[in-house]
């Protein structure tokens, strides 16, 4: 026989400069919630990182106090996609192309709005290099200038995890 939690309602509480909302889309498996900073700016925060005191603004108060926040939009981060690193773990050194064993090709992809886009599979390095390129100036780079172009307004901020 198996157990049920209770979920936990924070509504109405206080964390820090942040006042909890209402509850707020699932951040991957982990409950999170809508809050509003005192500066007036609303972010969608994880309820370990509200509770354990990791978080306790929007990241209004600038660099080095508190946790700085992420700005997401349909599921993807603003931030990540303008900082374009490369992640530690990548053997290509190219974010996106990796050897695929099995079929003794480079295959190409991308993530975006919390989809992975095959962009294909090629003989050569340099073809699925570019390959990643326009799949990067088709979905990265257009999202990025329709956001520049949005107002701030509407933004949704969620707490770097």
């Amino acid at each position: 026989m198996g157990y049920s939690r209770k979920k936990l309602d924070l509504t109405g509480q206080r964390y820090g400069q942040l006042t909890v909302l209402a509850p707020a889309e699932n951040i991957g498996t982990r409950t999170a919630w809508l809050c509003r900073c005192d500066c007036g700016k609303e972010t969608v925060i994880r309820t370990n990182r509200l509770r354990s005191g990791h978080t306790t603004s929007c990241g209004c108060q600038g660099p080095g106090v508190g946790l700085t926040a992420l700005t997401y939009i349909d599921g993807t981060c603003v931030e990540m996609l303008r900082a374009k690193t490369v992640r530690k773990n990548n053997t290509s050194g190219v974010t996106g192309v990796e050897w695929w064993a099995a079929k003794q090709r480079w295959r190409a992809s991308i993530c975006f709005k919390g989809k992975r886009h095959y962009l294909g599979s090629y003989v050569r390095f340099e073809d699925a290099v570019q390959a990643r390129k326009r799949g990067e100036e088709r979905f990265h780079d257009e999202f990025l200038r329709e956001f520049a172009g949005a107002a701030p307004k509407g933004q949704t901020q969620v707490d770097s995890i």
